[in-house]
């Protein structure tokens, strides 16, 4: 069984830094494809924020690119998300999802099957 358990939220004044990780348990090397960022802002639907793929590559919103960085650590089951010179726009629950196959987009919602409860992300102008 996949459980993802973000970590890293808080409250930050825009321009600020903040970085989330994810803890993954039973998503193994055999069955991985991408695990991702997610952002849900208040009135709006969930959209995706960044990718990290198996083969370490990453895919990145447009609005988050040279700002956001992915990263994975297979050694702790680790997830990260460096986000940089951040923007009101941020401000949202931020999710981790981890997906088996690879052949959609890597930032759809729905080709993820595993999701975190969220991390609370605020920043204020």
């Amino acid at each position: 069984q996949v459980r993802l358990v973000e970590s890293g939220g808080g409250s930050v004044q825009a321009g600020g830094s903040l970085q989330l990780s994810c803890l993954a348990s039973g998503y193994t090397t055999n069955n991985r494809c991408t695990m991702a960022w997610f952002r849900r802002a208040p009135g709006k639907e969930r959209e995706g924020v960044a990718g990290f793929h198996r083969d370490g590559s990453a895919t990145y919103a447009d609005s988050v690119t040279g700002r956001f960085t992915i990263s994975g650590d297979n050694a702790n089951n680790t997830l990260y998300l460096q986000m940089n010179v951040l923007e009101p726009e941020a401000t949202g629950i931020y999710y981790c999802a981890a997906r088996h196959a690879c052949s959609e987009d890597s930032l759809s919602v729905g080709s993820y099957a595993h999701w975190g409860q969220g991390t609370q992300v605020t920043v204020s102008a």
